[in-house]
């Protein structure tokens, strides 16, 4: 018999990684990534791949999107694309279809995660896939703030998908009080996704800087982070430093709404390029201030994310038990 195809995909606002699933097991190979402003559609993008890898028609398809997945259709705000899974089939007639919120394949990876994918921020957590049962949630600024849970319960993993990130932005502070008040300057309405992105932390560099009386200046966030990094810039370094301790609180308010005691993950792309920056930060501090209850937080393990693609291994156990489920 022939080897069965299952085309992945993790699509973002750039980029649009994808990939081949194993039919059994998490994992996946033939990794590639396309810019999507090189092609009109999705499909087109999907097509390419296929003829460059060598591949035959998928009889699965499984992508995860960066937006809120409506009735199995999705439109991108920060490109041109849109993809609908009725559309979709009718381009690749064989294969079943599946669009998930790129959070929720985040989501979907974590029983999967080895040691050398996770750096532990606080308490070290047992392995999930050892636990017949465990609530835990994952968070991840990067373009913006995605948030998402994942429950099992009888032998059965189930994603909660969320819109987390536009929550609105709760100070705990004077300075974060203050940061609030200048962003309220720019903003009708200021969410957690304002302050705790790539964009968001070049916001609060911003309203840290006027509240300093200093205008002008403006600083990419990875600037910001080189910056701190060496000392540079005692702007940038209260504006990180600002960043991951509102963060730790936004995991925080996340552990407690979902129940998530058996831990939170942290992902996205900014944070894992300088790991010891949140190990000694004020993270874990913001995370367990929760007054009454901080004491529950305390026991609530936390860890940062290292693996290149956990979207794309999530996405590669959903292909996986889809195509087991046409058997």
């Amino acid at each position: 018999m022939s080897t069965p195809v299952l085309l992945i995909g993790d699509i973002g606002g750039t980029n649009a990684r994808f990939a081949l699933a194993a039919a059994k097991g998490e994992s996946f190979s033939q990794e590639l990534t396309l810019a999507c402003a090189d092609y009109e559609t999705a499909e087109d993008a999907m097509a390419d791949y296929l003829s460059t890898t060598g591949t035959a028609s998928p009889a699965v398809i499984c992508l995860a999107v960066a937006g809120p997945v409506i009735n199995q259709s999705v439109r991108f705000t920060n490109n041109h694309w849109s993809i609908n899974a009725r559309e979709l089939n009718e381009r690749f007639p064989a294969a079943h279809i599946r669009l998930l919120n790129d959070f929720e394949a985040i989501a979907y990876s974590l029983p999967q995660l080895a040691g050398d994918d996770l750096v532990t921020i606080g308490l070290k957590q047992e392995k999930l896939r050892v636990k017949d049962e465990f609530t835990v949630a994952v968070l991840g600024p990067g373009t913006g703030l995605g948030v998402a849970g994942l429950l099992a319960r009888g032998g059965h993993h189930y994603a909660v998908v969320s819109e987390g990130g536009h929550v609105g932005f709760a100070p705990e502070n004077q300075m974060q009080f203050e940061v609030l008040r200048k962003l309220r300057e720019r903003f009708e309405r200021v969410s957690d996704e304002r302050l705790l992105c790539g964009p968001g932390l070049e916001n609060i560099y911003w309203a840290i800087r006027r509240i300093h009386g200093q205008r002008g200046g403006r600083k990419k966030a990875v600037e910001i982070f080189r910056a701190a990094f060496d000392n540079s810039d005692i702007h940038a370094t209260e504006a990180l430093n600002l960043f991951y301790e509102a963060l730790g609180q936004a995991a925080g308010n996340i552990a407690l709404s979902l129940g998530a005691h058996d831990g939170v993950y942290i992902g996205g792309g900014i944070l894992k390029r300088y790991p010891d920056l949140l190990k000694t930060s004020a993270f874990r501090s913001g995370f367990e201030n929760k007054g009454r209850y901080r004491s529950l937080m305390e026991n609530i393990p936390t860890m940062l994310i290292t693996h290149s693609q956990p979207g794309l291994l999530g996405a590669s156990h959903t292909a996986g038990r889809m195509y087991r489920a046409l058997d």
